[in-house]
């Protein structure tokens, strides 16, 4: 019998909040047989709906220590950021969007809101200290100063460049930290969100 998006949702809701309160008492994660007794949920299902729920980012996996919230990982002062591939510094490229894991960082490195990991590729951005092959953590927003590093989506192609919008010829520069590179011109982009913090790869 197929289960209605109603059901699928109770059944996910009651997964996290067990998760949740098991841990308020016990200070560990449960076993997926006590997520099963306490839901009433076969330990099959409660093992589909765990993946279901990682692969949607409401719960990290922790291996053997079981699976965390993300009310558990502001009580533990982390929080799970994704790292979804690499982001073009110079043409742009696609930007894939596939989770490929998450990462436990300190909320006090970042601060509130929600971010996610890329990866750069090329060498358009390296006057502003961003290499091939730098992490980059990004503040997810729509929205950007004059002058921010932005991950811009231009049509179904992605790329980190500095934001500068030029309404009196209804046009957007994204330029870049290079002079072997030229300016991309767009009448229009969205932001998907704002380089904070960018990780080095020591050589």
């Amino acid at each position: 019998m197929r289960v209605s998006q109603e059901k699928m949702t109770a059944n996910a809701d009651a997964i996290e909040n067990c998760i949740d309160e098991y841990y308020e008492e016990n200070g560990i994660s449960p076993s997926i047989e006590v997520i099963a007794a306490e839901t009433g949920i076969s330990k099959s299902t409660v093992g589909r709906y765990l993946q279901k729920l990682t692969a949607e980012g409401r719960l990290i996996s922790n291996g053997r220590r079981g699976y965390a919230t993300k009310q558990m990982q502001q009580q533990t002062g982390l929080i799970s950021v994704p790292i979804l591939g690499n982001i073009a510094c110079g043409a742009p490229i696609f930007a894939d969007g596939t989770v490929k894991e998450y990462v436990r960082l300190p909320a006090s490195l970042l601060g509130s809101g929600s971010y996610f990991i890329l990866t750069t590729s090329g060498d358009s951005m390296i006057d502003a200290g961003i290499d091939d092959g730098d992490t980059v953590i990004v503040k997810q927003q729509d929205y950007a100063e004059v002058g921010d590093i932005v991950v811009a989506l231009v049509g179904d192609d992605a790329t980190l460049k500095r934001y500068y919008p030029e309404p009196e010829r209804k046009r957007i520069r994204l330029q870049p930290e290079n002079e072997n590179h030229e300016p991309i011109y767009v009448r229009e982009c969205l932001i998907q969100g704002i380089a904070v913090t960018v990780w080095k790869n020591l050589k």
